[in-house]
């Protein structure tokens, strides 16, 4: 099994509807910043959590102890990204040099919370919060919930003051990479439009841990989606038709635990 695989839960709907009650903003707010973090998903399709390490950061936190041996990894600039899984090639490398440092200087899960984070997020040390990371993007939100009333986001959030947001999430470079308007169209199109289902999403999940390809993990029930219930369903006794319900979520769920 791969470093940092674990359980790798999908999102339920009783944890996702609490942070929305919790932090008192709308579906179509919290959908726009896991959209634009994580494209709402916080795990790879081999279950690791999504990560992007930050080689400015690793560089700042070990003193450039490494900018020599291992420019690519340590650097005053920020960069080097490869992207989704080729991320721990890049973090596997950091872990040896300086294993705490690696972890603060890589982001985490469907809210991309930075490592060095780990106290606004809720957790005692690092390695507790990576530990989360793995366990479920419920586990996940409940972080990025913590921080963001740490940080005092949940106001410019509720008035959709998305520059306010993303200078302090983001940090100052937000406009560069145009955080604010990505924020702001995603919450546009969540709000004008149809709202992902809790469950079909979790299904979704585990199809792409499966390997049935399902497409994007957004909850919205498309052709591809539909396609790999049907063929779920088909392969594994469970009847025809593309429903998902209680008795597919269990079977799926079984399945994946049994990886």
């Amino acid at each position: 099994m791969a470093i940092f695989t674990g359980a790798a839960e999908p999102l339920t709907k009783a944890g996702f509807l609490g942070v929305v009650e919790d932090l008192g903003v709308g579906v179509p707010e919290l959908l726009a910043v896991l959209a634009v973090e994580s494209k709402t998903c916080g795990f790879l399709p081999d279950r690791r959590p999504l990560i992007l390490f930050e080689r400015h950061v690793f560089h700042k936190r070990t003193r450039g102890a490494f900018a020599s041996s291992d420019a690519d990894l340590s650097h005053p600039v920020a960069g080097g990204y490869l992207g989704m899984a080729k991320e721990y090639a890049r973090i596997a490398r950091a872990l040896k040099l300086d294993r705490r440092a690696a972890l603060m200087s890589a982001s985490w899960g469907a809210g991309q919370i930075m490592g060095f984070n780990h106290a606004a997020a809720g957790f005692d040390d690092v390695e507790s919060m990576v530990a989360a990371m793995q366990a479920s993007e419920d586990a996940q939100l409940a972080a990025v919930a913590a921080f963001l009333r740490h940080e005092d986001l949940v106001a410019p959030l509720r008035r959709h003051d998305w520059a306010g947001f993303a200078r302090r999430y983001n940090g100052p470079a937000y406009a560069k990479h145009k955080y604010d308007v990505r924020l702001a169209g995603a919450y546009q199109m969540y709000a004008a439009g149809s709202l992902p289902d809790v469950d079909v999403r979790r299904a979704q999940l585990y199809l792409t841990y499966l390997g049935f390809a399902p497409g994007a993990v957004d909850g919205l029930h498309g052709k591809r989606s539909r396609s790999a219930v049907v063929t779920f369903r088909q392969q594994h006794g469970f009847g025809s038709g593309d429903r998902v319900d209680k008795a597919l979520l269990q079977a799926l769920q079984e399945r994946v635990g049994g990886l």
